[in-house]
């Protein structure tokens, strides 16, 4: 910047020589130069700007002077290294604080994905072990459910065959005394009927008995010993078919009539269970 003669005010010409030269703000460097080139820059300008129009004003400029001193106005700094690299430097800083939020943004995600797959291992695993205690305790139960009912069927099958032995017993025990008594009987001479209504008592059975057998061998042979059905060849006083069987009663079985009776009080013991069965059922289908 360089400096004219300037008129007084008086109009006398006087020399003013000031020595103006280039104005430089100092240049920050390091860290300065990152934090704020062009806030010092504007500050310089704005510094200079100042200093001439003080200058102007002090000097007493008027409309005849040799000359006039001129300031420009502040303009916009244009656009330096300084400015250059402290875009890049923001940039930059701008990038890193991209980058590291995208690293955290990427870190949380993993974490929250990590914790959720173990979370779903976690909860997996627990449906998984609830579901085998179920079904430990389930098959636990039904082996107890099924050894409980085996011991069951175990007690009531011995049960039932000690049952079936004793009542075979008894019915063993029953028929041998009845067929003791039966060959002790010692048969008194008499009628036919008289010979029967001896031997009731050594079946069980009460003299009401007698009263149903002789309506039944009445029917069936009129007491005769050797009364014989021809149509069907029956025998003897029960009417034995075929006769031959009363030989188990006695070889005598054609001739005698308590060997007949014998046998047939037998068989109806046997089949029928009395004389009154026996006439019931002959009542019902004419045979017994």
């Amino acid at each position: 910047m360089s400096c004219r003669s300037v008129a007084g005010p008086k109009g006398n010409s006087s020399s003013m020589s000031r020595s103006v030269g280039r104005h430089r703000a100092a240049r920050p460097s390091g860290a300065q130069l990152l934090r704020r080139p062009a806030v010092i820059a504007s500050a310089a300008i704005a510094t200079v700007s100042v200093s001439a129009t003080a200058y102007a004003s002090t000097g007493g400029v008027g409309a005849s002077s040799a000359g006039s001193f001129k300031v420009a106005a502040p303009q916009a700094a244009p656009a330096t290294a300084d400015t250059t690299a402290d875009a890049a430097a923001k940039a930059a800083l701008v990038k890193r604080v991209a980058s590291a939020r995208n690293t955290v943004t990427s870190r949380s995600s993993a974490q929250r994905a990590g914790m959720a797959a173990t979370a779903r291992v976690n909860k997996d695993a627990a449906v998984k072990s609830a579901t085998s205690v179920r079904a430990a305790k389930k098959a636990a139960d039904a082996k107890k459910a099924a050894d409980a009912k085996k011991a069951d069927l175990v007690k009531k099958a011995t049960a039932g065959k000690k049952a079936a032995s004793t009542k075979k017993a008894a019915v063993k025990k029953k028929a041998a005394d009845k067929k003791a008594a039966t060959n002790n009987v010692t048969v008194a001479g008499g009628s036919p009927q008289a010979i029967a209504a001896g031997m009731l008592g050594s079946y069980g059975w009460g003299s009401e008995q007698m009263s149903c057998l002789a309506k039944l061998w009445t029917k069936e042979s009129g007491w005769k010993v050797n009364a014989q059905n021809p149509s069907s060849s029956a025998y003897g006083i029960p009417q034995s078919l075929p006769g031959s069987k009363m030989a188990s009663a006695g070889a005598d079985w054609r001739t005698n009539p308590a060997t007949q009776i014998k046998w047939g009080l037998g068989y109806i013991d046997g089949r029928y269970g009395s004389p009154c069965g026996a006439w019931a059922h002959s009542q019902a289908v004419n045979w017994y």
